[in-house]
Parts: structure tokens; sequence; C-alpha cells
């Protein structure tokens, strides 16, 4: 019972990258997955109830060979290469596919964008510790929201991701920018400690 299910939620990925969301049927999974179409109500009830636990059952499953990587990180142009990496990955992989078709499924179904937000969440957390580890120190750890930043780093890779599909180089060149932020930090965190106070004091008079 449990291969069965597992079969299902593999095929519904599967299903995602091959024929998109409006080809995702409880026909097409099974199809994909060599069961019989009745398994997917009998184990699911819903082809949307299977897509939401594919989505997160085939994200804990990237998540965890990525957060063993994170751990090795020491600075920040390594966590960008690290993403640089990843992104690579999954668009050789075909989980941009996926990520897209969840994520233009999620602005009109309701229970598809809580999955689909868990899913993210499982990506965002790790990110924002190694983000709080890397910081610790820097002159401008307690001006940054980590959890905010964490966030937007994702929805950044996120669109990146996306937006390689059509612009290719704007993508690289997006990268490169981020790149040289990290850089920049990296300089800013060499100063000396009266650089620092002095830095500190003139980013709290602007109210970052």
């Amino acid at each position: 019972m449990a291969d069965t299910r597992q079969r299902l939620i593999d095929g519904a990925i599967e299903t995602l990258r091959t024929h998109g969301l409006t080809g995702t049927t409880a026909r097409s999974i099974a199809a994909t997955a060599g069961v019989n179409q009745a398994l997917v109500f009998y184990h699911f009830g819903t082809v949307h109830d299977l897509l939401q636990a594919a989505c997160l059952a085939a994200t804990r499953a990237r998540v965890e060979p990525f957060v063993d990587r994170l751990e090795q990180i020491t600075d920040l142009r390594q966590l960008l290469a690290l993403g640089r990496s990843l992104h690579t990955e999954e668009r050789a992989e075909g989980n941009v596919m996926v990520l897209a078709q969840l994520l233009a499924g999620a602005q009109t179904s309701p229970e598809l964008a809580e999955a689909t937000a868990a899913s993210l969440h499982l990506w965002i957390a790790p990110i924002e510790g190694a983000l709080t580890r890397l910081l610790t120190g820097s002159p401008l750890s307690d001006l940054i929201d980590t959890a905010g930043l964490a966030r937007a780093v994702s929805a950044g890779f996120i669109g990146l991701e996306l937006y390689e599909g059509v612009d290719p180089d704007g993508a690289k060149a997006a990268l490169d920018a981020l790149d040289r932020l990290a850089v920049l930090i990296e300089v800013v965190d060499d100063l000396g400690p009266v650089a620092h106070r002095a830095l500190r004091a003139k980013l709290r008079r602007k109210k970052f």
C-alpha cells in the first residue's frame, strides 16, 4: 500500500512535468504511475489532495540534501554559489516546470496555495537559519530582518528560475549582481571595529 501511494506521488509530479496542471488528471496520473485510476481516490480522496501530498513529499526529498550542503557554507558568496548550483539542478530535473504549474494553480485554488506555501517554507526555513548564522557579528546583523531576507532570496530565485526561460542572459546578469552584493557585504564585514560602529550609527540614522 505504501508503495502504491509513493507511485501515485511520483506519478503526479512526473505528470505535472510532462502535461502541465491542466493535463494532470486522475487518469493521466494513474497511467504515469502504472496503477488503476480508482487508487487515486482510494488513497487520496481527490486529485487536489494527491497534488498537495506530492508537492510536500517532492520538496522534502529535495530539501534534505540541500540542508546538508548549507551546513558547509561559511560565507555569503558560497551561499550564492550553492543557489546557482541548485538552480541548475532544479531546471535540469524539470522541477522548475513543476513549480511554475503549482504556482499557477495556486492562484485559483486555496488548498493548492496552502500546500505550495508550505513547500516553499521547507526551503525558506534552512535559508533563514544559514543567513542568521552567516550575518552574526556583521555590522548589518541587527539591521537586517533575516526572516524577511530569506523570503526575499527565495522569491528572487523562484522568479529567476521562471525568468530564465524567456531571458537567460538577463537571469545570469541578475545572479551576477547578487554576487557583487555579497562581495560588498564581505568588504563591510572586514572593516575595523571603529568603522563598524560608525556604519551602524549612520544606518540607524537613515532608519533602514
